[in-house]
């Protein structure tokens, strides 16, 4: 079914129409996701979100982008947002703690994405450390350009900004990627 169809069939209420978008664009949520939170989990709620903002915001969808990159966008804001979420929850629990009202000193997992091959598992966990602490749109260029495989006008689309832009948050992305790695 090509896209303009299933957005159509969509906005008319299909629930196949729902199961064919789901079906098409699960892995791709789920994987850009999983690259930016790190935990798969968290990754499936927050891909399961992205479906059901989708489903309900499809009525306002105009059209000016691809599908697959509308859904990309609404994937990449739901993943900050939980980010953002997240760094409050434990803003609160360092508070609490020094409160001494609770021990927060919980060991991190290593992260390592379920696309990786086993001998090169380290070193992607090492780097998936380092893209946790690049500045937000850093971090999103390098997991759509090359964790996702986007170009980089796609990500240009996504992220709603120029393809200069993307390239110069590209480069400054690997050049920060570079000294958290050496170090």
């Amino acid at each position: 079914m090509s896209d303009q169809l299933l957005i159509r069939e969509l906005q008319n209420g299909n629930t196949r129409a729902f199961h064919e978008l789901v079906n098409t664009y699960q892995q791709l949520v789920y994987n850009t996701v999983l690259s930016m939170v790190q935990q798969a989990a968290e990754a499936e709620d927050i891909a399961q979100e992205v479906f059901i903002q989708v489903f309900r915001s499809i009525g306002k969808f105009r059209g000016d982008s691809q599908l697959g990159t509308w859904i990309y966008r609404i994937a990449v804001r739901k993943a900050i947002d939980w980010e953002r979420r997240k760094k409050l929850r434990s803003r609160i629990q360092v508070l609490v703690s020094w409160l001494g009202v609770q021990d927060t000193a919980a060991a991190q997992e290593t992260f390592y994405h379920p696309g990786i091959v086993l001998e090169q598992k380290e070193r992607a966990a090492q780097l998936f450390k380092a893209m946790k602490a690049l500045p937000e749109k850093q971090r999103i260029c390098f997991v759509l350009i090359r964790v996702e495989g986007l170009s980089y006008a796609q990500a240009a689309e996504v992220m709603e900004l120029s393809v200069k832009a993307v390239e110069s948050l590209m480069q400054r992305a690997k050049e920060n990627l570079r000294k958290l790695l050496e170090s």
